[in-house]
């Protein structure tokens, strides 16, 4: 099982001090990843815990790629329908190759009507929005000359594909999961409920031909309690999860380091 650790890129703790600190802290305790998430546009009744600050998650990300060495930088949701196709495809294989190919590419469709709003986006397409960046990062990760609008290039950096994990709620995250991606980002899951879910979803990418999925759980772990906190990875793991991704609250960097510690001690 690989554990991995959710960085806050909002609100006051998304310094620039806080965010490398805890980054660099996560590497050297050989935590496999750490995962940042995305919004753009927030509504400031909607505001509270971040007071409307987000860092975007790609520059963060690059940043990070330059202050640690090995551990592995995830997104964890990039929405797709918020950028075209191309940028897109970019903007990812700029920091694939940056990053001496750390990245996992956590994506998903999007929720927050009031987001689309702003960004002049129709909420009603998100998901063919969606599919349609999903086709062409296959696309260019595989070809050298690709197209859009009848329109060839080149498509250059094209380092190795990171991978693709389709973040959303069963079945639909799934049926996409399979159809153009590495794995699943379920949100939340407990073990219970997961746990045959992964079992369909390994099912259907056996069906389909596919090498064995990563399934990325995103949760709270009882940090307090180390030998409470080793029951539930099992339990986890046994469900069909392949990486924890441990999130919290906190203030100051070093109440975040302080879990990442406890996590690279039960690796």
């Amino acid at each position: 099982m690989n554990l991995g650790i959710s960085i806050r890129n909002m609100g006051p703790q998304s310094s620039r001090e806080i965010v490398t600190e805890c980054a660099v802290c996560a590497d050297q305790a050989g935590l496999d990843s750490l995962w940042i998430t995305e919004h753009i546009a927030i509504p400031p009744d909607d505001a509270e815990g971040s007071e409307g600050r987000y860092l975007d998650p790609l520059i963060t990300l690059s940043y990070l790629a330059a202050k640690t060495e090995r551990i592995k930088l995830g997104t964890g949701v990039l929405i797709l329908p918020y950028r075209p196709p191309v940028v897109t495809g970019k903007l990812v294989a700029t920091l694939q190759e940056l990053s001496n190919e750390r990245i996992q590419l956590g994506v998903g469709i999007g929720w927050m009507k009031s987001e689309f709003r702003a960004l002049g986006i129709n909420l009603r397409k998100r998901v063919s929005d969606s599919e349609r960046v999903l086709s062409f990062l296959l696309e260019a990760f595989d070809n050298h000359i690709v197209s859009q609008h009848d329109q060839p290039f080149i498509f250059s950096p094209r380092p190795a594909k990171p991978p693709i994990l389709i973040g959303g709620a069963a079945p639909h995250a799934i049926e996409r999961a399979v159809k153009f991606g590495d794995g699943w980002i379920p949100m939340g899951l407990k073990p219970e409920v997961l746990k045959p879910l992964a079992q369909d979803y390994r099912a259907q990418t056996r069906d389909a031909g596919l090498a064995d999925p990563q399934i990325v759980v995103m949760t709270g772990l009882p940090l307090q309690d180390p030998g409470r906190t080793r029951d539930v990875i099992d339990t986890y793991q046994e469900a069909g999860a392949t990486t924890l991704v441990h999130g919290q609250r906190y203030d100051k960097a070093s109440q975040l380091q302080d879990s990442i510690e406890t996590l690279g001690q039960l690796i």
